[in-house]
């Protein structure tokens, strides 16, 4: 019998998740297809219902449903519920455990740019979904974090969690300040640049040794990025977490080790035909 499995998001015509899941099943011999459904925010727990009464054995879950989607969870693993986000959902005999990749997903994708973690400074833009993965993560692995958002209260309830589970992290708005002078790792987590937008403010006095890194993917260097790279900083996109996010979601569901060629591959050859995300 075939395994259904998908991802949810809104947009999600961008998504290369597809391409990259389907060419690891026909890799391994997996009957098995992975599709991707637009789910509006007030739809959320419909599609929810939907996708568990026909049968799939699981989901990815991207903006702007990663916190949302917690509440219609039955558990949660516990990178679930440090992060207060799933981006992973396994439909396990009708039950629907919640789970995140995308803190483990981001640090396999840095940890040898980096050469280590421990005692170096992350300065993460954004607050949502993917930050709380993200940040999560990267405390657990002794970095020093400093949080940004539009909306500090919201960054600060992230800092205080971090705190909870020993971590070391501030806060601050979304802004330039002398936070740029003195980093290891810029991590862009929010949506602005999806669509090409410029970026909001300049990154003008970054320290040059830093990595930066985007988490969109798609395009594949966005306003910020290039304005990173101008500055003489090394630049990062997004593909490398999707992918070591994607292999852990495919270990969760399936229990076993994930084909890493052939799904890298599959995502480059999706963007290289010239599938990117258009309006």
């Amino acid at each position: 019998m075939e395994k259904q499995f998908a991802v949810i998001g809104n947009p999600i015509k961008h998504s290369l998740s597809p391409a990259m899941h389907n060419a690891g099943y026909e890799t391994l011999g997996i009957n098995a297809e992975y599709q991707r459904f637009r789910v509006e925010e007030h739809c959320l727990e419909e599609a929810v219902k939907g996708l568990r009464a026909l049968g799939f054995a699981g989901w990815n879950v991207t903006l702007p449903h990663k916190e949302a989607i917690v509440s219609f969870m039955d558990t949660l693993t516990p990178e679930a519920e440090k992060a207060g986000a799933v981006n992973t959902v396994k439909n396990q005999n009708g039950r629907l455990i919640g789970h995140n990749t995308d803190g483990k997903g981001f640090v396999r994708s840095v940890e040898n740019d980096l050469r280590g973690l421990k005692g170096k400074k992350a300065v993460l833009l954004g607050a949502g979904g993917a930050s709380k993965g993200i940040a999560m993560a990267l405390a657990q692995q002794g970095m020093n974090l400093h949080i940004l958002n539009r909306n500090p209260e919201k960054a600060k309830t992230l800092v205080q969690i971090i705190h909870s589970v020993g971590g070391t992290a501030t806060f601050g708005e979304f802004e330039p300040g002398d936070w740029l002078e003195n980093l290891d790792l810029l991590v862009q987590t929010t949506s602005v640049g999806l669509n090409k937008e410029p970026f909001p403010f300049s990154l003008e006095g970054i320290d040059k040794e830093a990595l930066v890194v985007d988490i969109i993917f798609n395009p594949l260097e966005t306003s910020f990025l290039r304005e990173a790279k101008k500055l003489g900083c090394r630049t990062q996109n997004g593909l490398e977490m999707l992918l070591y996010q994607g292999a852990l979601a495919w270990e969760f569901w399936l229990g076993e080790q994930a084909p890493l060629d052939a799904m890298r591959q599959a995502l480059k050859n999706q963007l290289f035909q010239g599938m990117f995300y258009k309006e």
